[in-house]
């Protein structure tokens, strides 16, 4: 989600992001002659901001998804490959196997699921010791903590048995002030209490009961969110600062050093067994994160002389592209995932105009006003981004290639918003209020759709809101979205996984549940026939299915006219050319910095 995946930096600022999944790399991408794969050398990673949480359970950006796979595992997760297929396919990670019905891991109603733990899987304790079925089932207790909850409660509230009452009964404990959210009250609160749907059989199985089936259960356990906890963490409120100080990886790195926006240093774990780990060849001896760079040029030069190999949220200068497109530079690439980002929300509780923006035809309108190749030419051009009809995304299930708003090479429709318009009561135009973040590519993308609505009659307000007020203060405000503060706005979104994610994609942006400030429905679009075709998706027991049902709920959405989808977004990324086997990741829209080796 941009808001995750909120890859905040990566998605505002990003001068072409990524959607799809297989690498349409304009070079190799890999280093050129990749050789040999060595061992030893510092990764050196810079960038803008730091990790928002240090603890998985609360991490939500692209940029630590990418530092936690070095140092986190979960029970399933994706292999680094430059196949598309392969890419965005569930494979086993701290598990044995990925459970299935043939093996006997899900039931034959789709409600169990047993994971089998691979038995050298170590936390790098003193001694070390082997991660256990509990420590899942510590995270699953964690998650509804009243000082730093998961990053998405709803994907384990709505799928595992027992975890909403659990989690409501937590937060009535918590709300008798005289229960502190300290960590000694929050880790005994939890330990006397079960989730009914969880049972470590033995040490090395968890097994796992839904409410309904779910088509993407695994993707959800593949989330960082589901990565083990050990017992230690008890002693340490979520996220805090003395957290940070006592992280305990069981993954091929750990952190050895971490100074607040400045800097962050992963080092081998000695526990990590490689035997233990598919997924990870961990080449590097250590990876060094710089923080604090904010110049996405200045960053490019060091990745360019040497000094820096990869940035983690920055976006590649599009001024460059041409020139890296035309030399053929190996160390460039240009990749797809199935993004739609951003787009265009309407605030349905405004006020303003009469409430125009609650006027299925006034919305309609505003459909066909948008020159979506202009829109395309601010992040790159039309090479980059392809102008999208739909809210799901190419590459992704349930996508199907319709429009309902066709126009004239999708350049926008003046005469046809006009008329739509008219018959809406406005035919004299009307005033609405455009908000927009103050960074990136925001200015301009605002300023594009402004100059299409001016031509069919609708004046634009330009309303500029801080980037970092954009989200916590100011969209996921109810308050703000009645006082009619706002009548538009260009969000972001960048699913937490691909292919079957209509649970990423749909339900967070466009579910009665995701209303803020619970959700990033931030438009407030409640339609019910769209809940009715999304809850059938959502507990279908095959992805076929599930696929039928979200595509039909996303035509429902854009009969509706919920929002204005842009653009299918690709991501340019660069890495330095003493880095071979740069794999992109679609999770991160970053590259697999644990397969990555140095050359000498």
């Amino acid at each position: 989600m941009e808001l995750r995946r909120q890859g905040l930096t990566v998605v505002t600022a990003a001068a072409a992001l990524a959607l799809g999944l297989s690498a349409c790399s304009t070079g190799s991408s890999s280093g050129g002659n990749e050789g040999t794969p060595q061992k030893g050398g510092t990764l050196k990673i810079i960038g803008s901001g730091e990790p928002d949480h240090l603890d998985p359970l609360s991490a939500y950006l692209t940029s630590s998804s990418m530092e936690q796979r070095g140092w986190v595992r979960t029970l399933v997760n994706y292999a680094a490959t430059k196949d598309s297929q392969k890419a965005k396919t569930i494979v086993a990670d701290a598990a044995a196997q990925v459970p299935t019905e043939s093996n006997g891991g899900i039931s034959k109603d789709g409600k169990t699921y047993t994971f089998k733990l691979r038995p050298d899987v170590m936390w790098n304790t003193k001694p070390a010791r082997a991660v256990v079925a509990d420590d899942y089932i510590r995270t699953f207790k964690r998650m509804c903590n009243p000082a730093q909850p998961v990053g998405n409660i709803a994907y384990y509230t709505d799928t595992v048995k027992g975890m909403s009452d659990y989690c409501d009964a937590e937060n009535k404990f918590f709300e008798n002030k005289s229960n502190k959210p300290d960590a000694a009250t929050i880790a005994k609160y939890q330990n006397s209490h079960d989730i009914s749907g969880l049972t470590a059989k033995d040490d090395q199985t968890l097994q796992i009961k839904l409410n309904n089936p779910a088509s993407d259960f695994l993707n959800i356990m593949a989330m960082e969110f589901a990565a083990a906890s050990p017992k230690e963490y008890d002693n340490y409120v979520p996220d805090s600062a003395e957290f940070r100080k006592n992280t305990i990886s069981d993954g091929p790195y750990q952190i050895t050093q971490y100074t607040p926006k400045k800097s962050m240093l992963m080092e081998r774990n000695p526990a990590w067994k490689a035997s233990s780990d598919p997924l990870r060849k961990a080449y590097a001896d250590k990876i060094q994160f710089t923080f604090g760079q904010d110049s996405p040029d200045q960053a490019q030069q060091q990745i360019q002389a040497g000094t820096q190999d990869l940035t983690f949220d920055l976006p590649f200068p599009t001024s460059q592209i041409p020139t890296m497109k035309a030399n053929k530079d190996p160390n460039f690439g240009i990749y797809h995932s199935g993004i739609s980002n951003p787009y265009l929300v309407f605030n349905f509780k405004s006020p303003n105009e009469k409430g125009a923006m609650g006027n299925l035809k006034v919305r309609q309108a505003i459909e066909y006003a948008i020159n979506k190749v202009a829109l395309a030419k601010v992040y790159g051009g039309l090479d980059l981004n392809t102008p999208l009809h739909s809210v799901i995304a190419p590459g992704n299930i349930g996508y199907s290639n319709y429009n309902l708003y066709p126009t004239n090479g999708d350049q926008g429709d003046a005469n046809k918003c006009k008329s739509l318009l008219s018959q809406a009561g406005y035919k004299n135009g009307l005033t609405l209020k455009a908000a927009y973040r103050n960074a990136g590519n925001h200015p301009n993308i605002a300023q594009s759709y402004a100059q299409d609505l001016k031509a069919c009659g609708i004046t634009v307000k330009l309303v500029p809101v801080r980037q970092d007020d954009w989200y916590g203060t100011f969209l996921n405000d109810p308050k703000v979205a009645e006082a009619g503060k706002w009548d538009i706005g260009a969000p972001g979104w960048i699913p937490d996984w691909f292919g079957n994610n209509g649970r990423s994609v749909l339900q967070p942006t466009l579910s009665k549940a995701a209303f803020p400030p619970a959700g990033s429905n931030f438009g407030f679009y409640d339609s019910a026939k769209f809940e009715s075709l999304m809850n059938k998706a959502l507990t279908s027991k095959d992805a076929s299915t599930a696929a039928k049902y979200w595509s039909d709920a996303d035509k429902q959405a854009m009969k509706d006219a919920a929002i204005v989808p842009f653009m299918d977004q690709k991501t340019p990324l660069y890495h330095s050319s003493r880095t071979h086997n740069a794999i992109f990741n679609p999770r991160t829209q970053l590259y697999d910095i644990t397969n990555m080796w140095i050359g000498k």
